[in-house]
């Protein structure tokens, strides 16, 4: 999936997180275990300061967005799902002409 030529493209991700949410700190080191630097970059988003993050996500989170495509995978999750929904994650955003 990545491989040295298309690691110049990150693919970006977003979790869903609040200060002090445990369930958060536990998929982030899901996340750890599964994503590979240099092909993924998750931008951590505390709802606390958005409202609208706040309304949406207040009760699901942590919660990972992949913001190319929309999809959204909710906690629990484990290491297989997290590395399925990355994959699709990471060929839609290196699809011809998604550049």
């Amino acid at each position: 999936m990545c491989s040295a030529e298309n690691k110049l493209e990150v693919c970006e991700l977003e979790l869903m997180t609040t200060q002090g949410c445990h369930l958060c700190d536990e998929a982030v080191e899901v996340m750890l275990q599964v994503l590979d630097a240099g092909c993924f970059s998750v931008d951590l988003l505390d709802i606390a300061f958005d409202d609208t993050l706040m309304e949406r996500y207040a009760t699901r989170i942590p919660v990972l967005v992949a913001p190319a495509t929309g999809a959204e995978l909710s906690w629990p999750f484990g290491t297989e799902q997290l590395r399925c929904f990355s994959e699709q994650a990471f060929l839609a955003r290196h699809a011809p002409g998604k550049h």
